[in-house]
């Protein structure tokens, strides 16, 4: 099933299983931006839309309800919202009390266990694959821990020594990345070719050119 079927019937299904406001908001609100960030970026980086819903209710401090334009819940393990954000309407619609509530209501849904993540339409229109690793990176520190195979654990380790260059913001060096993951030498050498040959890092040798002493983090036009 391609993604104009699954999207339709994914979106259909919820439909059937709303009434009252629930339904009518989520007729009204997966517009034309959801969509395309149901298309770019989560279908891209899924290809399915299991556990995520559309038009998401949650509660706010108030007992108010408000309705994130996703909500991803593949367990009691992560309770994700996703924002998207056009620029001229957000800020065209914010007064100074209106921003209040957006900063206590998300504080409140922080702590009532919800993670809550924004990205722009600009990006999710023009620079979908930095969303998807923003993405990728916020779901790795959740989803690979319920897997015991040795891909999720390479896959994990991979994600973390990204977050590390940024961190560090500077060359990693093997030694960096066997402080950090408490691992040996050659199983952090082998991880930053890996990441190499993925496009996410490249090799900086000695002048002589005979020996790798570092890895940089390539930052596209997308990332900046």
């Amino acid at each position: 099933m391609g993604y104009e079927n699954l999207h339709a019937t994914w979106v259909e299904g919820h439909l059937k299983k709303r009434k009252g406001e629930r339904r009518g908001r989520l007729a009204r609100g997966h517009g034309h931006s959801d969509q395309l960030f149901a298309k770019n970026v989560w279908y891209k980086l899924k290809g399915n839309f299991d556990h995520l819903h559309p038009e998401f209710e949650v509660l706010d401090w108030r007992g108010r309800p408000y309705f994130a334009d996703f909500g991803y819940l593949p367990g009691d393990y992560l309770r994700l919202l996703i924002e998207i954000k056009d620029f001229g309407s957000h800020v065209r619609e914010k007064d100074r009390q209106g921003h209040s509530r957006e900063c206590c209501r998300e504080t409140f849904l922080t702590a009532m266990g919800y993670v809550i993540i924004s990205f722009s339409y600009d990006d999710v229109k023009e620079r979908p694959d930095l969303c998807i690793m923003l993405l990728r990176m916020v779901l790795s520190q959740y989803e690979p821990k319920f897997g015991d195979g040795e891909a999720r654990k390479m896959a994990l380790a991979e994600k973390e020594i990204v977050r590390l260059a940024f961190a560090l913001a500077r060359e990693v060096r093997p030694v960096d990345v066997v402080r950090h993951l408490n691992i040996d030498h050659r199983t952090a050498v082998r991880l930053l070719q890996s990441l190499c040959s993925k496009g996410w890092f490249r090799p900086i040798v000695r002048e002589n050119g005979l020996r790798v002493v570092k890895y940089e983090l390539i930052r596209q036009n997308w990332w900046e």
